[in-house]
């Protein structure tokens, strides 16, 4: 009866945007119909709390930051009925994670939502405050990922106010280091994948994609993230000799081999490969992170060591494996008188790779897409989305990416957000959430 009282009065007041008045005709149940009408009734308070959470630095290395945006989500979520705690993740160097529950009644596909504190817009960056022009908002992280988070925070209060978040079964992991994940990933990414593990989708609260038209794409794969390291070695000594049969080619001619090898022969769909940082001469070492070096030598010396490192992004595991392979042989073919051998970090993120269950999660997506009278929105390209958190769970769950906002310029001072993008994703999580939580699970 509370539900039928607040559902008139609702609409009473007029509630219902231009814009959602064909969607309620298409068929949406009266529970949808209240929570379309409450993000629309709720917009400046979502647009409020996305400020608020723009204007507190949360930059990844600023950890007290980190778990201020953290006690600010709880504040939002523990009215809600889930029961909220911090993991501390010190042993990796980060602030920690937020991880919430939400106990339904047990019948219902669990969900997993993701999304993240941090930004890569530390207290030093010169970008630190939001500011709006009409419909664009400008700040750091107003789309990756705060504008995530108060999209996924507005659509639980419309469950709520619907009824129909009570017999959901939820959790909500908000990570405090995706932009600059703790090392080991292991334990920095263990309560991710242990809440993966209780769950039957997954939904990551990262930005909406748009094709070139301006269309939403639907995104149901991400590619890996990969590092290499090949290091040459020659024989070093006066130029005169060089190419001869006793000096050989020198280890910057055979890193130079290898890297052009690269570019002529490892090139296939959905495959990057790039190289970042080159150092040679007669003596050539990294620095400790790997982000540059020191490296010495002659114009008439023969170089003796030679240094390249790069990065590898692939969609699937058996086409890193293919890839792995077809590097090791091209690095194998040395020139005369050199030697060359190719490391792999085994601080990796994985690829999500387009399942036929991510296909069936947006599927429902564009369900709702129908019911809400929006376009369909197509499978959008996995070579334009970076890594990220979701990729360490898709081998255990279903999941679908790309349920944040719509906006420009992310990782760079401007940042911005189309501020309408904010109440449509809101309305589709609230519905796909509510119909998945109604689906029997599996077993």
């Amino acid at each position: 009866m509370m539900r039928k009282a607040r559902l008139a009065a609702l609409i009473a007041a007029g509630l219902m945007s231009t814009a959602s008045a064909p969607a309620l005709a298409a068929g949406l149940s009266p529970a949808e119909a209240v929570m379309v009408r409450t993000v629309e009734a709720e917009q400046g308070r979502t647009i409020d709390l996305l400020e608020k959470l723009v204007n507190v630095n949360s930059g990844t290395m600023n950890l007290a930051g980190v778990e201020a945006v953290g006690r600010m989500v709880r504040a939002e979520l523990e009215p809600l009925g889930f029961k909220v705690r911090w993991v501390p993740m010190a042993e990796v160097g980060r602030a920690g994670h937020l991880i919430a529950e939400h106990k339904g009644n047990g019948r219902g596909k669990r969900i997993l939502m993701i999304a993240h504190l941090d930004t890569v817009f530390e207290p030093n960056s010169p970008f630190q405050t939001f500011s709006r022009r009409g419909d664009v908002a400008e700040g750091p992280g107003v789309g990756d990922d705060k504008g995530g988070l108060v999209i996924a925070i507005a659509a639980l209060r419309a469950m709520k106010a619907a009824g129909t978040l009570d017999g959901a079964d939820i959790i909500f992991v908000a990570t405090g280091d995706e932009e600059k994940a703790g090392r080991p990933l292991e334990p920095a990414r263990r309560d991710l994948v242990e809440a993966a593990k209780r769950s039957d989708v997954a939904l990551d609260f990262e930005g909406l994609s748009r094709d070139e038209a301006g269309r939403d794409v639907g995104s149901i794969a991400r590619r890996s993230s990969s590092t290499w390291t090949i290091t040459a070695s020659g024989k070093s000594g006066h130029s005169s000799g060089i190419f001869g049969p006793s000096a050989g080619y020198g280890a910057i001619y055979e890193l130079t081999r290898i890297l052009d090898d690269f570019r002529r022969e490892l090139a296939e769909p959905n495959l990057t490969y790039n190289v970042g940082l080159v150092l040679g001469g007669s003596q050539a070492a990294l620095n400790e992170g790997a982000t540059g070096g020191d490296a010495s030598g002659k114009g008439n010396v023969i170089p003796a060591t030679a240094i390249a490192v790069g990065d590898t992004r692939t969609l699937s595991p058996e086409q890193e494996a293919r890839v792995r392979a077809k590097m090791a042989e091209i690095v194998a073919r040395h020139l005369p008188g050199t030697d060359a051998k190719l490391e792999f970090s085994d601080e990796s993120y994985p690829p999500m790779a387009p399942t036929e269950g991510n296909r069936a999660v947006l599927a429902r997506l564009n369900v709702v897409n129908r019911d809400l009278g929006l376009p369909e929105m197509a499978e959008g390209d996995p070579a334009k989305r970076g890594a990220g958190d979701i990729s360490f769970v898709a081998a255990d769950v279903d999941g679908l990416v790309g349920l944040g906002t719509a906006g420009d310029g992310s990782h760079a001072p401007g940042e911005t957000i189309d501020l309408k993008s904010v109440d449509t994703q809101a309305k589709r999580t609230a519905i796909l959430m509510t119909r998945l939580s109604k689906e029997r699970r599996g077993k």
